[in-house]
């Protein structure tokens, strides 16, 4: 080592703490949804026509979510149980 000291500014960190707080968030929010439906993960995937292991990695926040599908996914959710269909 030639006693050279790296300097962090922080951004590296605080850009893999956003991402990882954005899966957990997700995550949350994804299980809620699914609650919301009253099915379990294998009965919601099948629903949606999403295969299970994609839900789970989804829920144990392994995967993000992309943004477009969790409001579609809550969507769907809020109108299938206001026509009762849930």
């Amino acid at each position: 080592m030639n006693g050279a000291k790296t300097i962090s500014t922080g951004r590296e960190d605080d850009a893999e703490t956003e991402a990882e707080r954005k899966k957990r968030l997700y995550s949350y929010l994804t299980r809620e949804i699914r609650a919301e439906s009253g099915m379990n993960r294998v009965q919601f995937a099948m629903w949606l026509g999403i295969p299970y292991r994609t839900m789970q990695e989804w829920e144990i926040g392994r995967r993000l979510m992309p943004d477009y599908l969790l409001r579609l996914i809550a969507y769907k959710v809020n109108s299938e149980r206001k026509a009762g269909r849930l």
